[in-house]
Protein backbone atom coordinates (compact mmCIF):
# COMPACT_ATOMS: atom_id res chain seq x y z
CA UNK A 1 0.00 0.00 0.00
CA UNK A 2 1.14 3.29 -0.72
CA UNK A 3 0.43 6.53 1.27
CA UNK A 4 0.90 9.85 0.50
CA UNK A 5 0.08 12.43 3.10
CA UNK A 6 0.29 16.13 3.88
CA UNK A 7 4.46 15.77 4.52
CA UNK A 8 4.78 14.45 0.40
CA UNK A 9 6.44 11.51 1.31
CA UNK A 10 5.06 8.80 -0.30
CA UNK A 11 5.00 5.62 1.83
CA UNK A 12 4.82 1.77 1.07
CA UNK A 13 3.93 -0.22 4.02
CA UNK A 14 3.23 -3.98 4.70
CA UNK A 15 -0.18 -5.08 6.04
CA UNK A 16 1.74 -7.84 8.55
CA UNK A 17 3.31 -5.26 9.86
CA UNK A 18 -0.02 -2.79 11.06
CA UNK A 19 0.60 -4.21 14.68
CA UNK A 20 -0.33 -2.55 18.06
CA UNK A 21 2.21 -0.12 18.86
CA UNK A 22 3.88 -0.73 15.38
CA UNK A 23 4.85 1.87 13.01
CA UNK A 24 7.01 1.56 10.19
CA UNK A 25 7.44 2.65 6.48
CA UNK A 26 9.27 1.72 3.44
CA UNK A 27 10.21 5.32 2.18
CA UNK A 28 10.13 5.51 -1.48
CA UNK A 29 11.91 8.12 -3.08
CA UNK A 30 9.34 10.80 -3.21
CA UNK A 31 8.98 13.53 -0.65
CA UNK A 32 12.98 15.06 -0.06
CA UNK A 33 14.99 18.01 -0.86
CA UNK A 34 17.98 16.59 -3.06
CA UNK A 35 18.69 16.79 -6.88
CA UNK A 36 20.10 15.37 -9.99
CA UNK A 37 20.45 11.52 -9.59
CA UNK A 38 19.16 11.47 -5.92
CA UNK A 39 15.61 13.17 -6.18
CA UNK A 40 14.37 13.43 -4.60
CA UNK A 41 14.16 11.33 -0.73
CA UNK A 42 18.06 10.40 -0.20
CA UNK A 43 18.10 8.84 2.56
CA UNK A 44 22.01 7.50 1.86
CA UNK A 45 24.97 9.43 4.14
CA UNK A 46 27.92 7.26 2.17
CA UNK A 47 26.27 8.85 -1.14
CA UNK A 48 28.30 11.85 -2.60
CA UNK A 49 24.78 14.02 -2.23
CA UNK A 50 24.87 17.16 0.09
CA UNK A 51 25.11 16.17 3.34
CA UNK A 52 22.44 18.71 4.94
CA UNK A 53 20.32 17.33 2.16
CA UNK A 54 20.55 13.82 3.50
CA UNK A 55 20.35 15.06 7.06
CA UNK A 56 16.70 16.93 6.08
CA UNK A 57 15.63 13.89 4.12
CA UNK A 58 16.56 11.72 7.18
CA UNK A 59 14.35 14.11 9.62
CA UNK A 60 11.59 14.03 7.77
CA UNK A 61 11.55 10.63 7.59
CA UNK A 62 11.87 10.64 11.43
CA UNK A 63 9.13 12.79 11.93
CA UNK A 64 6.86 10.34 9.68
CA UNK A 65 8.01 7.85 12.54
CA UNK A 66 7.25 9.89 15.22
CA UNK A 67 10.98 10.15 16.11
CA UNK A 68 14.04 12.39 17.04
CA UNK A 69 16.04 12.97 13.90
CA UNK A 70 18.90 11.88 15.86
CA UNK A 71 17.19 8.72 17.26
CA UNK A 72 16.37 7.53 13.44
CA UNK A 73 19.42 4.83 13.38
CA UNK A 74 20.74 3.19 10.70
CA UNK A 75 24.06 1.16 10.21
CA UNK A 76 27.46 1.47 8.50
CA UNK A 77 26.30 -1.25 6.20
CA UNK A 78 29.08 -4.02 5.18
CA UNK A 79 27.16 -6.81 3.52
CA UNK A 80 27.70 -8.93 6.70
CA UNK A 81 25.61 -11.23 8.85
CA UNK A 82 26.34 -9.18 12.41
CA UNK A 83 22.86 -8.05 14.14
CA UNK A 84 23.26 -5.78 17.05
CA UNK A 85 21.17 -4.89 19.69
CA UNK A 86 20.40 -0.73 20.19
CA UNK A 87 18.82 1.00 23.35
CA UNK A 88 20.49 4.55 22.71
CA UNK A 89 21.52 7.05 19.58
CA UNK A 90 25.37 7.01 18.57
CA UNK A 91 27.39 9.78 16.93
CA UNK A 92 27.19 10.53 13.62
CA UNK A 93 30.31 9.08 13.14
CA UNK A 94 30.58 6.48 15.28
CA UNK A 95 28.15 4.27 13.61
CA UNK A 96 28.15 0.33 14.51
CA UNK A 97 29.50 -1.12 11.10
CA UNK A 98 26.90 -4.14 10.75
CA UNK A 99 23.44 -4.77 8.50
CA UNK A 100 21.12 -5.36 11.05
CA UNK A 101 19.60 -3.71 14.40
CA UNK A 102 17.35 -4.51 17.01
CA UNK A 103 15.77 -2.80 19.84
CA UNK A 104 12.99 -3.09 22.66
CA UNK A 105 13.07 0.85 22.97
CA UNK A 106 10.07 3.26 21.56
CA UNK A 107 12.09 6.28 21.60
CA UNK A 108 13.66 4.67 18.82
CA UNK A 109 13.59 4.07 14.92
CA UNK A 110 16.12 1.60 13.05
CA UNK A 111 16.47 1.80 9.65
CA UNK A 112 18.60 0.10 6.67
CA UNK A 113 19.52 1.33 3.16
CA UNK A 114 18.81 -0.38 0.00
CA UNK A 115 19.29 0.43 -3.88
CA UNK A 116 18.50 -2.75 -5.07
CA UNK A 117 19.42 -5.00 -2.08
CA UNK A 118 16.78 -6.42 0.43
CA UNK A 119 15.48 -4.31 3.10
CA UNK A 120 13.66 -6.20 5.81
CA UNK A 121 11.40 -5.23 8.85
CA UNK A 122 10.91 -7.27 11.55
CA UNK A 123 8.13 -7.02 14.88
CA UNK A 124 7.08 -8.45 17.93
CA UNK A 125 4.48 -6.53 19.25
CA UNK A 126 3.40 -9.33 22.02
CA UNK A 127 6.80 -8.71 23.27
CA UNK A 128 7.45 -5.26 22.43
CA UNK A 129 10.60 -5.81 20.12
CA UNK A 130 11.50 -4.52 16.25
CA UNK A 131 14.26 -5.26 13.94
CA UNK A 132 15.92 -4.06 10.48
CA UNK A 133 18.08 -5.60 8.68
CA UNK A 134 19.58 -4.56 4.69
CA UNK A 135 20.06 -8.06 2.91
CA UNK A 136 21.81 -8.14 -0.57
CA UNK A 137 22.82 -11.49 -2.04
CA UNK A 138 25.82 -11.72 0.29
CA UNK A 139 23.75 -11.12 3.59
CA UNK A 140 21.05 -13.21 2.65
CA UNK A 141 22.95 -16.22 1.95
CA UNK A 142 25.43 -15.84 5.15
CA UNK A 143 22.73 -15.62 7.50
CA UNK A 144 21.63 -11.98 7.74
CA UNK A 145 17.92 -12.83 8.65
CA UNK A 146 18.80 -15.69 10.88
CA UNK A 147 21.19 -13.06 13.25
CA UNK A 148 18.20 -10.50 13.18
CA UNK A 149 15.81 -12.91 14.32
CA UNK A 150 18.31 -14.21 16.78
CA UNK A 151 18.91 -11.10 17.62
CA UNK A 152 15.60 -10.20 18.93
CA UNK A 153 15.00 -13.14 20.92
CA UNK A 154 17.86 -12.34 22.70
CA UNK A 155 15.36 -9.47 23.65
CA UNK A 156 12.55 -11.55 24.35
CA UNK A 157 10.76 -11.87 20.57
CA UNK A 158 9.76 -15.59 19.94
CA UNK A 159 10.02 -16.12 16.37
CA UNK A 160 6.20 -17.73 16.22
CA UNK A 161 5.39 -14.10 16.76
CA UNK A 162 7.69 -12.72 14.38
CA UNK A 163 6.45 -10.71 11.39
CA UNK A 164 8.36 -10.01 8.71
CA UNK A 165 8.29 -8.10 5.44
CA UNK A 166 10.79 -7.36 2.48
CA UNK A 167 10.76 -4.06 1.08
CA UNK A 168 11.78 -2.82 -2.86
CA UNK A 169 14.27 -5.07 -3.92
CA UNK A 170 15.75 -5.57 -7.08
CA UNK A 171 13.48 -8.27 -9.28
CA UNK A 172 13.95 -11.50 -10.92
CA UNK A 173 13.79 -10.08 -14.70
CA UNK A 174 16.30 -7.43 -13.66
CA UNK A 175 18.72 -9.49 -11.81
CA UNK A 176 21.58 -11.11 -14.26
CA UNK A 177 24.59 -12.59 -13.04
CA UNK A 178 27.31 -14.65 -13.88
CA UNK A 179 27.74 -18.26 -13.52
CA UNK A 180 30.50 -17.76 -10.76
CA UNK A 181 27.67 -16.72 -8.81
CA UNK A 182 25.58 -19.08 -9.37
CA UNK A 183 28.04 -21.90 -8.22
CA UNK A 184 28.74 -19.75 -5.24
CA UNK A 185 24.64 -20.32 -4.59
CA UNK A 186 24.66 -24.06 -5.31
CA UNK A 187 27.52 -25.57 -3.75
CA UNK A 188 25.96 -23.94 -0.10
CA UNK A 189 23.03 -26.06 -1.36
CA UNK A 190 22.01 -27.78 -4.35
CA UNK A 191 18.46 -26.57 -4.38
CA UNK A 192 19.62 -23.16 -4.39
CA UNK A 193 19.17 -23.75 -8.04
CA UNK A 194 15.71 -23.02 -8.34
CA UNK A 195 16.26 -19.35 -8.00
CA UNK A 196 18.36 -19.24 -11.00
CA UNK A 197 16.20 -19.11 -14.57
CA UNK A 198 17.61 -18.82 -18.20
CA UNK A 199 19.48 -15.57 -19.15
CA UNK A 200 19.49 -14.32 -22.59
CA UNK A 201 23.59 -13.91 -22.84
CA UNK A 202 25.25 -17.31 -22.42
CA UNK A 203 26.81 -18.09 -19.39
CA UNK A 204 24.43 -15.71 -17.27
CA UNK A 205 21.31 -16.60 -15.42
CA UNK A 206 18.51 -14.40 -13.62
CA UNK A 207 18.72 -14.49 -9.65
CA UNK A 208 15.39 -14.20 -8.00
CA UNK A 209 16.75 -12.15 -4.74
CA UNK A 210 13.21 -11.67 -2.95
CA UNK A 211 12.07 -15.49 -3.47
CA UNK A 212 15.37 -16.17 -1.74
CA UNK A 213 14.67 -13.98 0.80
CA UNK A 214 11.40 -15.81 1.41
CA UNK A 215 12.91 -18.91 1.67
CA UNK A 216 15.36 -17.61 4.37
CA UNK A 217 12.44 -16.67 6.07
CA UNK A 218 10.05 -19.40 5.55
CA UNK A 219 12.62 -21.43 7.12
CA UNK A 220 12.69 -19.91 10.37
CA UNK A 221 9.07 -20.53 11.35
CA UNK A 222 7.96 -17.22 11.70
CA UNK A 223 4.56 -15.60 11.91
CA UNK A 224 3.98 -14.26 8.51
CA UNK A 225 5.95 -12.66 5.82
CA UNK A 226 5.34 -10.50 3.35
CA UNK A 227 7.25 -9.19 -0.20
CA UNK A 228 6.06 -5.79 -1.37
CA UNK A 229 7.44 -7.30 -4.91
CA UNK A 230 8.24 -3.91 -6.40
CA UNK A 231 11.60 -3.80 -8.08
CA UNK A 232 14.20 -1.26 -7.87
CA UNK A 233 15.48 -1.31 -11.21
CA UNK A 234 12.27 -0.80 -13.27
CA UNK A 235 10.11 1.27 -10.62
CA UNK A 236 12.00 4.62 -11.23
CA UNK A 237 9.18 6.22 -9.97
CA UNK A 238 9.73 4.81 -5.98
CA UNK A 239 13.01 3.44 -6.35
CA UNK A 240 16.68 4.21 -6.65
CA UNK A 241 19.20 1.42 -7.91
CA UNK A 242 22.52 0.73 -7.81
CA UNK A 243 22.05 -1.66 -11.19
CA UNK A 244 20.54 1.12 -13.28
CA UNK A 245 22.39 3.83 -12.19
CA UNK A 246 25.50 1.53 -13.52
CA UNK A 247 24.05 0.86 -16.45
CA UNK A 248 22.92 4.55 -17.29
CA UNK A 249 27.04 5.34 -16.51
CA UNK A 250 25.59 7.63 -14.01
CA UNK A 251 28.31 9.16 -11.19
CA UNK A 252 25.99 8.04 -8.25
CA UNK A 253 22.70 7.15 -6.99
CA UNK A 254 20.47 8.04 -3.97
CA UNK A 255 19.67 5.17 -1.15
CA UNK A 256 16.19 4.21 0.25
CA UNK A 257 15.66 4.13 3.53
CA UNK A 258 13.10 1.30 5.46
CA UNK A 259 12.52 1.93 8.99
CA UNK A 260 10.30 0.58 11.92
CA UNK A 261 9.68 1.47 15.60
CA UNK A 262 7.68 0.95 18.56
CA UNK A 263 5.45 3.81 20.43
Amino acid sequence: MTDTPDDGLAILSAANLALPGVRHAFFTRAGGVSDGVYESLNGGVGSDDEPSRVAENRARMARRLAAEADRLLVPYQIHSSEALYVDAPWEADARPRCDGLVTDQAALALGVTGADCGMLLFADARAGVVGACHAGWKGALTGMIEATVAAMETRGARRADVHVALGPAIGPKSYEVGAEFVERFVSVDARHARFFAPSTRAGHAMFDLPSFIESRVAALDVASFESLRIDTYTNETHCFSYRRSVHRKEPDYGRLVSAIALG
